[in-house]
Order: C-alpha cells, then sequence, then structure tokens
C-alpha cells in the first residue's frame, strides 16, 4: 500500500533534480569529510602517514579516472539507470569502507567508492541540461546545484570533525562513512520510481580503449604528484609523469582517429571547438585548484598551528556553508540581470578574505575572527561557483551535455587532486619552518589560481547575453 502510493508521485523536473542532486552531495562530502578526520583514522586501522595518503588520493583518482567514462555511459545505456546503479556502488562501498580493518582495505574501498561517485554525479548535471531548458528556471536549478557544493563541501568538515569525538558502539570514525547508507538508500528507492529515464545513444561500440588510456594517464599524473614528493620524487615519480603526458598526446590523437572513422570515441573532440567552453574549463580548473586545497590546508592549520579541537574546527567551517548558500541561492538571479560582473564580485571578496586570513589568522590572534573570515570566504564562493558552472556550459548543446558534463566533472575532480598535491606540497614543504610560514606560502599560491581565474572571466562573453546557439558541426 504504502509503495502503491508511493508509485503514484508526480514526475516533475523538480522532483528529479532534487533526487539526482544526492549524488554531488554524498560525494563531495566524502571527499572533505575525511580531512578532520584523518588522525582518527590512523589509529583506527594502524595507518602510516603514506596510507593516510592514499585515502585522500585513492578517492580522487577513482573520481577522476572515470568521470568521463561515466558521462558517457549515462549516453549509452541511460542517465537514469546508470545513476542508480552508481548510486548502489556508492552506498556499498561506503559501508564497506566503515567495515575496514587494515589500510589496504580502507584504500580499496575508498578507490572504489571514488569510482562510484564518478558514475553518478555527471548523470545529475546533464539532467539539469536536459530538464531545463529555459533560461531562468536553468540558472535557479544550477543555484540548488551551487547550494549542494557548498552543503556537502562544509558538512563534511563538520561532520568529519564531530564524529570523529564520538565514541559510541562502534569507533566514531567508521560513522563517517555509515551516514552515506540511508541517504543513499532513500535516494535509491526515490530513483527507481520517480525518475525519467533518458534517450541514449546506441550507435557505434562503447569506448573501451579510451577509457584504458584516458584513466592510465589521469593514474600517472595525479598519483606521482601526491605520492612523489612523500617518497622524495624518486626516479619513477619523474618517469609517470612524463609519460602522462605522452599518453595525453596519445589520447587526444586516438579520440580524433575514431572521430574521423565514424567511430564512437570517449570524448566528442568537437567540443573543444567551443571557444567558451574551452576558457571556462581553464577557470573551473584553477578555482578548483584553489578551492579544495584552501579547505584541506585550513582544516590542517587551524587544528595543528591554532591548537584547535577537531570539533571546534568543524564548527569554526559552519558560516561558510552558510554565507556559501545564501550567496548560492541569489547568485545566479543576479548573474542574469548584472552578468559575470557578480563573479568578479566575488573573486574580489575571495581575495580579501585571503589576505584578511594571512594578516590574523596567527597563533596568538582572537580565535573570533576565524569564522568571520572562513563565513566572508563563503559568501564570495557563493558568487562564484553556481554561475562559473552555467558560464561554462550554456552555449553547448544538449545532445552533448552528457559529454561535456563528463569533461567539466573531470577538470573540476583532476584540478582538486592537483590543488591537494601542488598547494598542498607547498604547504608541507614550510611545514618545518612553522605552520604559520607553511600557511602563508599557500595563500600565496591561492591568489595566484585566483588571478588567473579573474584573467578567465574576463576572456568569457558576459552571462547575461543571449545563448549563441554554438554548433560542434
Amino acid at each position: 500500500m504504502v509503495i502503491s502510493k508511493f508509485m503514484k508521485l508526480p514526475r516533475n523536473k523538480w522532483l528529479g533534480l532534487i533526487i539526482v542532486l544526492a549524488a554531488p552531495l554524498l560525494s563531495i562530502i566524502d571527499v572533505f569529510i575525511i580531512n578532520v578526520a584523518i588522525p582518527a583514522i590512523k589509529i583506527g586501522v594502524h595507518a602510516n602517514d603514506a596510507e593516510l595518503q592514499l585515502v585522500i588520493a585513492g578517492y580522487l583518482l577513482g573520481y577522476a579516472g572515470f568521470l568521463i567514462t561515466g558521462a558517457r555511459a549515462g549516453d549509452h545505456y541511460g542517465k537514469k539507470h546508470v545513476f542508480f546503479w552508481g548510486m548502489l556502488g556508492f552506498t556499498i562501498s561506503s559501508c564497506l569502507c566503515a567495515m575496514a580493518i587494515t589500510p589496504l582495505q580502507l584504500n580499496v574501498m575508498r578507490f572504489l567508492q571514488g569510482t562510484s561517485a564518478s558514475f553518478m554525479v555527471p548523470q545529475a548535471i546533464a539532467y539539469i541540461q536536459i530538464l531545463f531548458t529555459e533560461p531562468g528556471e536553468r540558472a535557479k536549478a544550477y543555484g540548488l546545484f551551487g547550494i549542494t557544493l557548498g552543503v556537502a563541501s562544509v558538512a563534511g568538515q563538520i561532520l568529519g570533525g564531530y564524529l570523529s569525538d564520538v565514541h559510541w558502539i562502534i569507533q566514531g570514525w567508521r560513522l563517517i562513512f555509515f551516514i552515506n547508507l540511508p541517504i543513499g538508500f532513500i535516494t535509491l528507492v526515490a530513483a527507481y520510481y520517480c525518475l525519467e529515464e533518458t534517450k541514449t545513444i546506441k550507435a557505434g561500440k562503447f569506448d573501451y580503449s579510451g577509457i584504458l588510456i584516458l584513466t592510465l594517464a589521469l593514474f600517472a599524473l595525479i598519483y606521482p604528484l601526491i605520492e612523489g614528493r612523500q617518497a622524495g620524487w624518486p626516479l619513477w615519480s619523474i618517469l609517470l609523469i612524463l609519460s602522462s603526458f605522452l599518453l595525453f598526446v596519445y589520447f587526444y590523437k586516438n579520440q580524433e582517429k575514431k572521430l574521423k572513422s565514424a567511430n564512437e570515441p570517449l570524448v566528442d573532440m568537437r567540443l573543444f571547438k567551443l571557444k567558451d567552453f574551452d576558457i571556462g574549463l581553464v577557470a573551473v580548473f584553477f578555482h578548483f585548484m584553489m578551492h579544495t586545497s584552501f579547505l584541506m590546508i585550513s582544516a590542517i592549520y587551524i587544528q595543528n598551528g591554532l591548537s584547535i579541537s577537531a570539533t571546534d574546527c568543524g564548527i569554526y567551517f559552519i558560516p561558510a556553508g552558510t554565507f556559501f548558500t545564501i550567496s548560492s541561492s541569489f547568485a545566479p538571479r543576479l548573474t542574469s540581470r548584472y552578468g559575470k560582473k557578480v563573479l568578479l564580485v566575488g573573486l574580489s571578496i575571495i581575495f580579501a578574505a585571503l589576505i584578511l586570513q594571512w594578516i590574523y589568522l596567527k597563533p596568538q590572534g582572537i580565535r573570533i575572527i576565524i569564522p568571520i573570515l572562513l563565513g566572508t570566504y563563503g559568501f564570495g564562493n557563493g558568487l562564484v561557483l553556481p554561475s562559473l558552472l552555467n558560464l561554462t556550459l550554456m552555449n553547448v548543446p544538449v545532445e552533448y551535455s552528457g559529454a561535456a558534463a563528463g569533461v567539466y566533472s573531470t577538470v573540476q575532480q583532476t584540478a582538486s587532486a592537483l590543488g591537494i598535491s601542488i598547494i598542498g606540497g607547498v604547504f608541507f614543504y614550510y611545514k618545518p619552518s612553522g605552520w604559520e610560514l607553511a600557511f602563508i606560502a599557500s595563500v600565496v599560491s591561492f591568489i595566484a589560481c585566483l588571478s588567473l581565474v579573474a584573467l578567465m572571466l574576463f576572456l568569457l562573453p558576459d552571462t547575461k547575453k543571449a545563448i549563441s546557439g554554438a554548433s560542434l558541426e
């Protein structure tokens, strides 16, 4: 009787949006929830520092390595179908992470968790493109997407700190994975009965060789950048990085060849003929290099450099999420009226927040300033992220939405991994000279990334202009 009534729920686009937003919510939470909980996890599974790095790196490798594959799978097999199985895999692997006994078990499950996320998240972005064709409604949908990202990123920090200090029937750090179970289950039921299936592209064969080449290229780039510094940059790490560039070139040539021979490539390289899409991707790349590494480094610095507990550290991030949510809720409307000036204002606010953190976040400083500055950062970021996504994808034809979403998400997650490895590497390089110096060096890196984002925004057309109806033919 209950199921019968549930099956009669109306299938509308806003209900569909709520369902698919569970994917970015869970996937982003599981990027950031680890940061504050790392000390507890180290004790729980008796891991060394290198194994702990892989807890973060393994998730990002699985996530970035299969995002385009996940997006193309949605085009090929149906977005509802792929979303459902991706969410199921994510929920199961989350529970297996919670039950891990050894570091190896945890890292393998984290990789599978990231891989599952790479199949469900692109469907959420693609569904926005498909469900909302009217510019005003699409802007609102992207606003909700941005709010979800902000809530998820900060909720991860808060939950990671709070649950790390919880002593219940099981170790607190295991709860950071088990919390995915109820959300995943509810989403699976809702998706099965309420989400509409999309049209599939059956022509051609699925590009398995393209998947292999791209995955190897991303692994060869990300893994040595994360682990190479820890190991003192041995020869294998340098060779892997060099080989990654060769693999990327080979992948590009391979995809072009398949397109010319009427085979279906993993990535339609005609997407990169869209100048606005290319510039937007560069802006996305540097923004997420800054954003992801900022949240990680801030959590570490607040706990270790400023001697603040994990729980209090999580609480200090609440204003960042709150003000991100507030500004994300009205940023799309402002952008529709004033264009990319809104994003430039947001970047200016982030610049100011970083400079003030440079000046005031010191061991002997007043602690009340910490949530104020983090809230300022969150407010500025909320003016940027939702509209940056819309700005990048606005001229992509709807029939290529899945492929474009996969490329966008891959760039985002690859940038996150590179931000953690490169800017995080700068932070840990200066750490022996003092936490404060390490944080200042990181802030300089953040500002450099934001400067490049601002440059890309100046090169992009204004969002308040009509969509050009660009063609890939």
